[in-house]
């Protein structure tokens, strides 16, 4: 029989994250969105004992920040004394949220967690009956940012074990949605005979080659409106001749992204049906925080909302959504008129017409430069991508006319 071994692949477990975005929420609510993280990595444990794998590999920023909560520690460390009951090892990483200098008070985890403790690439031998199976190489952020192309530095060592697994915590080169930390392109990973390419510190999930595998899990638990669909882990099984690889999903709590079109109400009242509707139809089978998007082409919509009507709707909805099981929650909802109907009639006249061209034009937002710039901001904000500045200059385009159209 060839040799095999399975692993876990996680990252980006963000623990004890605040959610301050997200304090607004009944208490009820909140509390069990401060839990998710923690429920996110208890899912993450009983998947890795279920499946009997050999060890756990999770690629930086365990926790949400440098200055690691006692709480999350412990919790943590029970996580790991459970997969130690069942002869799993882990081996971890620290990222650039929870860069080692920046913990004050470290605890100690049990003896079947391995640590990369510098900034140096370094290798850990996995063994199963004292035979080497697995080198496991990887480094961790002393500091807050490592912007070493640090991929060239991997190389393999003992090259008669069977298998070889690479930890970064990092990002490509090129990428202009994140701060670029450990940068590197997938040439630079295809040096070395690598069997399997465990990375972090991208959310989105994403598997950038398949030969070898490299691979994004993205975070265990969605933290905001930006982070939607199911978030988790991948299970690994490699043999001398395959790949396996599974998706497990483990949130605790999913963000939903959800656009209605509310044309066809002609009440303001006929929307709340409607937008029950729309969501009974997301079959949900986890909690969700929705973020609703309401669309038309009636001007109504502008007056009900500046009215508060449309806030007394969601708030009638989620009144009886959050007790159930899979609850439901609207977290947030925006209003947006297309630009058929009363804008078109607008925009032949001089000032909105003009104000709408200009809108459309603008690009990229330079008055930004200076918060990018200032010593404590850069450390907590991370650049609008593209994808985020289209979303921002359309709802600040959809602010000024709906005002301008309400008169």
């Amino acid at each position: 029989m060839g040799k095999k071994i399975s692993f876990i692949h996680a990252a980006d477990l963000h623990l004890d994250s605040p959610f301050k975005g997200l304090t607004s929420t009944p208490e009820k609510i909140f509390k069990e969105i401060r839990e998710s993280t923690f429920n996110a990595l208890d899912r993450l444990v009983a998947n890795a004992i279920d499946k009997q794998v050999d060890f756990v590999l999770i690629v930086g920023d365990l926790f949400d920040n440098e200055k690691q909560s006692l709480k999350a520690q412990v919790r943590l460390r029970r996580a790991f004394e459970q997969l130690k009951l069942h002869n799993i090892n882990v081996y971890l990483s620290y990222g650039n949220h929870d860069f080692i200098s920046g913990n004050r008070y470290p605890i100690e985890y049990p003896e079947n967690v391995y640590i990369f403790q510098d900034e140096e690439v370094s290798s850990f031998t996995y063994e199963r009956e004292g035979k080497p199976i697995a080198n496991i190489y990887g480094f961790s952020y002393i500091h807050r940012a490592v912007l070493d192309p640090k991929a060239t530095e991997y190389k393999i060592s003992q090259d008669h074990i069977p298998f070889h697994i690479a930890m970064l915590h990092g990002s490509i080169q090129s990428n202009t949605e994140h701060d670029v930390y450990a940068p590197f392109q997938i040439s630079d990973l295809q040096e070395e005979e690598f069997d399997y390419w465990a990375l972090g510190h991208i959310h989105k999930r994403e598997i950038l080659k398949e030969t070898p595998c490299i691979v994004y899990p993205g975070n265990i638990q969605g933290r905001n409106r930006k982070e939607t669909g199911e978030k988790g882990c991948y299970h690994i099984v490699l043999t001398e001749s395959k790949t396996e690889m599974n998706f497990i999903p483990l949130q605790a709590i999913q963000f939903t992204s959800l656009t209605i079109d509310v044309t066809g109400c002609k009440a303001v009242d006929h929307i709340e049906a409607v937008i029950q509707e729309e969501i009974n139809q997301l079959a949900i089978t986890t909690p969700q925080l929705i973020n609703l998007t309401l669309a038309s082409n009636d001007a109504n919509l502008m007056q009900w909302e500046s009215e508060n009507l449309l806030e007394e709707v969601i708030e009638l909805i989620n009144e009886t959504s959050i007790n159930q099981r899979n609850w439901f929650y609207i977290f947030n909802f925006t209003v947006m008129i297309s630009s058929s109907g009363s804008l078109d009639e607008k925009e032949g006249e001089h000032f909105i017409g003009e104000l709408i061209r200009h809108a459309d034009e603008v690009r990229g937002y330079p008055f930004l430069s200076e918060l990018y710039r200032h010593k404590q901001a850069r450390k907590y904000l991370d650049h609008l991508s593209s994808e985020e500045e289209n979303f921002l200059r359309t709802q600040a385009k959809q602010l000024l006319v709906n005002e301008l159209l309400k008169g």
